[in-house]
Parts: structure tokens; sequence; C-alpha cells
């Protein structure tokens, strides 16, 4: 169902505009328009230009609450705005300052943390770097050599005894270690050690002792700082659990501050004897408006206008759907479709009972269908996804059917099939000889659901006053006589009683073919208008030939389209036949495990299979033929659970 709208202008001293918002607005669902577009163009209209106030304060706000566990927040507690902006300014600039403090001490530590970083290599080293820093004659080089050349550097080594290598430590790629050279000999020494990928690493000028030493001073200096620190993050956390209730609710605030002004957004102001006046216009369910207008009854700051749709001629109502709560799931394929326009007829029960109904039909299987119950129902309540509550409750039309064909996890011998079983039930056809019940029973099912969705199309064509889409149209009375008088005639066929006589058929067949046919010339007549182009007899001739024939075709095509619904039946019972015989049912003593998988494995892809196709049916066969699906969501500025 479609909620009914009605189009409000609510105007007032522009001083006034943020109490309106804040007392009034805030409470009800308003879809905004732009008064400038709604109200025409005039030179006394302007837009409000001023940047959202709350905007920087809102994100400080939202930084801080990330910090916080707010799972356990209780009760917010009541705060006026201009509190709630003092605590979060004055938490955000603690929080700063704690900050700033903590990143020096990181900044001193990861100094600090560099330096060891550098000397921890060298901890097999057993001379005082101090000492070895002051040398004047020996030079001296820190670093790292692959370990494959490692090699290499102790055959040069063995071979020239210019320099000493101390090596220190050893991990999975480098040797690490420290060569010494006489200074005379430095330069060529380099560039021996550079050839062999040797790595320099300057060790700290201010080290002391050994590396080892060295190293536990430094990493006594880390862990100090690494405390401090996480004092620093303690305060942190403290400050802000102390006032996370607080946090919570000036950032609701804030938060409702930051919508509130944004609805100048969608707002204008006028001057009238040098006063200025608001101007907020919108749409707001039939309910709302009421409460509204009596909410503001003693108010004289604020004045409201409101109309319906028929004073509304720039743009149509938005549509806000409202149906019961077993079938709001299914408003999940309207929206993939398009919402139904303000005045077309809303389809989500109509879906929701034809999708679940077809589904049950071509996947009927007491079994399964209990587990797309279960499965479907229990990812809802935990997920909440709207796919699953369709697929549990098609899983209900499933289990159903699967009473009605006898069918339990694919076993047809168990239970008693309380209609028939899809695979052995046959209906003698006129002219066509022995078919499948199923397929019969499955045409004849969509003969009535196309009619159906006729009624639907003329009812749409009343109440949008269209007087081609009501008697005319393919879709409209003319073809609900004709395709009517096709189903009766069919009927008493496949009963045997005798047909209607022949100027009855006449009349059935041949008139609303031909006010099919003329259609457009016909509803120009009525509605007193003239055609966009005229054509020539000739040429409406030919069109209109080709238009039946295309009308004809569609017909059939449509209505044979809904055997998918037998097929599906008779090839589900097919499909776990296979399963039973890969079992080996037949012996007596089925494989429970193969049972299972394959149950499984049809649950999973032939529920997945028939779920599109059915989709497709309700799509191409049926929305094409009443639903258009043009209209525009309703967006209130602020949605209220």
């Amino acid at each position: 169902m479609i909620e009914k709208m009605k189009f409000v202008s609510i105007t007032g001293p522009n001083d006034d505009i943020d109490r309106v918002i804040n007392q009034y607005l805030s409470k009800y669902e308003i879809h905004l328009e732009n008064p400038m577009l709604e109200l025409g163009s005039s030179n006394n209209l302007f837009p409000y230009i001023e940047s959202n106030p709350y905007k920087e304060l809102l994100a400080k706000g939202e930084a801080l609450k990330k910090l916080i566990s707010t799972d356990t927040v209780p009760e917010t507690e009541d705060m006026n705005l201009q509190k709630a902006e003092q605590l979060i300014k004055q938490l955000s600039n603690d929080i700063k300052q704690l900050r700033n403090s903590k990143k020096e001490l990181e900044k001193k530590r990861d100094s600090i943390q560099s330096d060891y970083d550098k000397i921890s290599p060298f901890v097999g080293l057993k001379y005082d770097i101090k000492s070895i820093l002051l040398f004047k004659h020996i030079k001296f080089r820190f670093g790292r050599i692959p370990i494959e050349y490692y090699t290499k550097l102790e055959m040069y080594m063995e071979n020239n005894n210019s320099s000493i290598f101390k090596k220190c430590t050893t991990d999975k790629q480098y040797v690490w270690g420290v060569y010494f050279v006489p200074a005379s000999l430095s330069d060529k020494c380099d560039a021996t050690y550079t050839s062999m990928h040797f790595e320099r690493t300057f060790i700290p000028t201010e080290s002391t002792g050994t590396p080892e030493e060295a190293c536990k001073q430094l990493l006594k200096k880390i862990n100090g700082l690494n405390e401090k620190i996480a004092a620093s993050d303690a305060k942190i956390k403290n400050r802000l659990e102390k006032d996370k209730t607080l946090i919570v609710t000036a950032c609701e605030k804030i938060q409702t501050a930051y919508e509130n002004f944004d609805v100048r957004k969608m707002a204008t102001h006028t001057s009238n004897d040098g006063v200025i006046f608001y101007i907020i216009c919108g749409w707001m369910t039939e309910s709302d408006s009421s409460d509204f207008m009596h909410e503001i009854e003693q108010d004289d700051n604020v004045v409201c206008i409101i109309e319906d749709q028929n004073g509304r001629r720039r743009k149509t109502p938005p549509t806000k759907l409202k149906n019961p709560k077993i079938f709001k799931p299914f408003e999940m394929y309207i929206r993939m479709y398009g919402l139904p326009a303000y005045n077309e007829i809303d389809p989500t029960i109509f879906v929701a009972l034809t999708y679940s109904f077809i589904f049950g039909a071509m996947f009927g299987d007491v079994g399964q269908g209990l587990l797309l119950v279960f499965g479907g129902f229990l990812l809802y309540h935990f997920k909440k996804m709207n796919l699953a509550a369709i697929i549990g409750t098609a899983g209900i039309f499933s289990t159903f059917f699967g009473f009605m064909f006898g069918s339990i996890f694919g076993f047809e011998d168990i239970i008693d099939a309380v209609w028939l079983r899809p695979v052995d039930a046959m209906t003698n056809v006129p002219f066509i000889g022995k078919l499948n019940t199923v397929f019969v029973v499955a045409i004849g099912f969509g003969m009535f659901l196309i009619l159906f969705t006729m009624i639907l199309h003329i009812i749409n064509g009343i109440k949008n006053h269209d007087t081609e889409n009501i008697f005319f149209d393919t879709n409209a009375l003319a073809g609900l006589v004709f395709y009517g008088a096709i189903v009766a005639v069919t009927g008493l066929m496949m009963a045997g009683k005798k047909m209607p006589a022949f100027i009855v058929l006449l009349i059935m067949f041949v008139i609303p073919l031909l006010l099919i046919a003329l259609k457009e010339p016909l509803t120009h007549m009525i509605d007193k208008t003239e055609p966009e182009e005229k054509t020539g007899i000739g040429m409406f001739i030919t069109q209109a030939f080709f238009e039946l024939f295309e009308v004809l075709l569609s017909y059939f095509s449509n209505t044979l389209s809904f055997i998918r619904i037998g097929a599906f039946a008779v090839s589900h019972v097919s499909m776990m036949e296979v399963v039973l015989m890969l079992a080996g049912a037949e012996s007596g003593s089925p494989n429970m495990v193969v049972i299972v998988l394959g149950n499984l494995f049809v649950v999973g892809m032939e529920g997945l299979i028939v779920g599109i196709q059915v989709l497709r049916l309700e799509y191409y066969e049926l929305f094409s033929r009443f639903y258009k699906g043009t209209g525009r969501e309703f967006k209130p500025f602020k949605a209220h659970k």
C-alpha cells in the first residue's frame, strides 16, 4: 500500500526557523522540496547560503565516540545544545593535549629504537664502542655482507691481511660485523668490500660500552618510554570513559542540530515590508500533516498551508510504501524493478502471494521446504536480510506443495500425495491428447493471473483518468474481454461443453480486437484531443494489422510462459530420482551421505534457479501488463525509526 501524501508549505519569521525545525519538523518525516521550484520563479525568493556551523563540531564528536566503547553506554542524559558544544570542545582540547604529549614520547622512543636497531646486530662484538669510535690511525666500518659473499670475503682475507673482519651476528640473509683497516689502505679496502656488497651502518656517536651493554641501556630507555606511552593511553581512555554517557548524548544533540540546519539547503527566504520570512516546502503523510497542524494551532509565529496532490502540478508526490510486516521483505523486489508511482497500485502483496505460491509449486518437497523455512527465517532473525525472509516464506509453500505431491527429501513412497504425483498424472486435452496434468494446471493458473493483472491495469487507468488504459489498451477492458473469451472457450472445450453461438463469439473476439486496433482515434475522440501527428488510412491499417499480430502473439507467448511452473515441478522430481539412484535407493539401503549431499545440492542449485525463474515470471509476464514502477522514493530529511 502507498501512504497518502499532503504537500505542506511552512513559513514564519526568518530568525525563528531553527526553533521550528527543532521543535516541530524534527518530530515528523517530511520529504523536502525546493520552494524555488515548487512556488515558481520569483525575484523575491532567495536560497540560504550559510555553511553548516555544526560540521566541524560533529566531526570532533564522532572522533571521540570512536575512542570509547559505546556498547555499554546506558540511556543518554538530558542535555541542551550549548552544553553539548562546550563538552565536545573541552574534551577535544584535552585529548589533543594528551595526544601531543604522547606523540612527543613516541617520537623520542622511535629515535632510541632506531639507535637500538643499528647497534643490536653487533652484540657479538666484545669491545667498547666509544673506544672504537676514537680510533685515529685505524679505520673501521660497521655493516653487513650477504651470506653468499661472506665465503668470498674469507678467501680474500686469507690471501690479503690488510684488514680484519670481526663477525658479530648472522641472520638468514646477512652476516653482520665490523672490519678494521689501516688508514692508509682504507680507500682500496673500502672498494674491495663494496664490490662484495658490504653495506655500511653508522653507529650513534653517543653510544657507550660494548654493543651488548649499549643495547641494554637503550632497551631500558625504550621500556620506560613505552610505560609512559601506555600511561598516556590510559589517561586518554579514563578521561573519555568517565564521560562516555555525556559524549554519546552530546554527539546525538549535535547530530540533530547538524541535520536540522541542513534543512536550509532545501529552504528559501523572502522579504515582505522589510521583514524576512523563511519558506519550507515538502510532502508529509496524511497522518503526520494532521498531527503537525494540530500541534502548531497555538503558535502564532508558524503558518502552514496544506494541499493534496491536485494542488501540486509541478511534481507528483513521492512514494512511501506501507505494508504489513509479513509482506515487507518483498518490497525488495519492488524496489529492484522500480517503486510504484503515487497513483499506481502497490504490487507488494500481489508479488508476495504469487511469488511464494509459484515457487512452492515449482519446488514442492516437504523436507527441502522445511530446510528453506528454518534456514531462511533463522538467517532473517540474525542478519535481517530481506532475501532470507523471502526464502523462508517460499519454503512454507514448498512444504505445502510437498504434501500435495507426496514428496519428502525426494522420496515419493513415504507419504501419500494429497493431490497428485507430478510425473504420473495425465489429462486428456482436446486436439492434443494426453498432457501432464501439472502443465495444464500451470497454463490455467497463468491465464487466471493474466486476467487478474488486466483488472489491476484497468484500476490504474481509472486512478489516472486514462481513457486508453481503461477501455482500449491490450490490457484494458477490450483486452480483458478478448482474453477472457479465450479462457472461457478453452474451459468449455476442456469440459466438453457446447460452444457459444457464432454471434456471441463474434462479439467476444472481433469487437475487442477492433477496439484495440482503433484505440488511438477512439481515445482522441473521447478525450477531445488532437493526435500529435496524422497518418494516412493505408499507413494506419498497416500499422494496426502488425500491432494486432503482435498483441495476439504476446497473448500466446505469455500464456505458454507459465508452462515452466509445471516443467520445474516435474524436473524437480526427476532430479531427486537421479540423487536416489546415485545413493542406491533401489537396493533398499541407500547411502545416507549421498542422500544428504544430494538434497543440499538440489536445495542450493535448483532453489536458486527456481527463484530466478519465478522472478522472471513476475517481471516480464505480470508486471509488464499493469505496472510501470516510475515512482520516486519518499526520502525524509530525518528518518524516524
